[in-house]
């Protein structure tokens, strides 16, 4: 029988590690490609068979400034803070509506900057961080903040995943 002492020897808290891609400018460069593309694609009548077509040029470039985005990424870790202080947190950010348990607009940010211990940073960094990063890697970190207070799916199931250790590494 396993006692308590020896599974708190063996206990780490969750920990999950998110990119963030620090350059909004080569995302919204990523994009402006992809649309200029798609609609030349759908406007280009060749002259002669021999014409290049004027998507070729743009998908090296959009080839280069996705590699550029992803080297632009910079990974977070966020680790679970624990129980009291997760609870003393949402005590600290309660929601003006009862029906909510904390206040949407900043607790998950209060949240982010508590869990991240890699890079760590205080509420003003982060809020300055914020000021950069568009909504949507906001809402990478804050997810990922909550996805290690909260979930408990420790194997979340994927097709593909099964398929390829299945096959390639025999695993079953």
């Amino acid at each position: 029988m396993t006692s308590i002492s020896d599974i708190l020897k063996q206990a780490k808290p969750r920990e999950r590690t998110v990119p963030i891609c620090i350059r909004g400018d080569l995302a919204g460069e990523v994009e402006r490609l992809t649309e200029e593309i798609s609609k030349v694609s759908s406007d280009w009548e060749p002259s002669d068979l021999t014409e290049e077509h004027p998507a070729r040029a743009l998908a090296a470039r959009l080839k280069e400034v996705r590699e550029e985005a992803k080297a632009a990424e910079v990974p977070f870790t966020l680790r679970y803070i624990g129980d009291k202080a997760y609870s003393d947190l949402l005590a600290a950010h309660p929601s003006q509506d009862e029906g909510q348990l904390f206040d949407a607009q900043t607790f998950p940010r209060a949240l982010i900057v508590a869990s991240c211990v890699d890079p760590v940073m205080t509420a003003e960094e982060a809020a300055e961080l914020f000021e950069v990063l568009n909504q949507g890697e906001i809402d990478k970190l804050a997810n990922a903040a909550w996805d290690v207070h909260t979930s408990v799916d420790i194997a979340p199931f994927s097709l593909a995943a099964s398929a390829l250790l299945e096959r390639v590494f025999d695993v079953k």
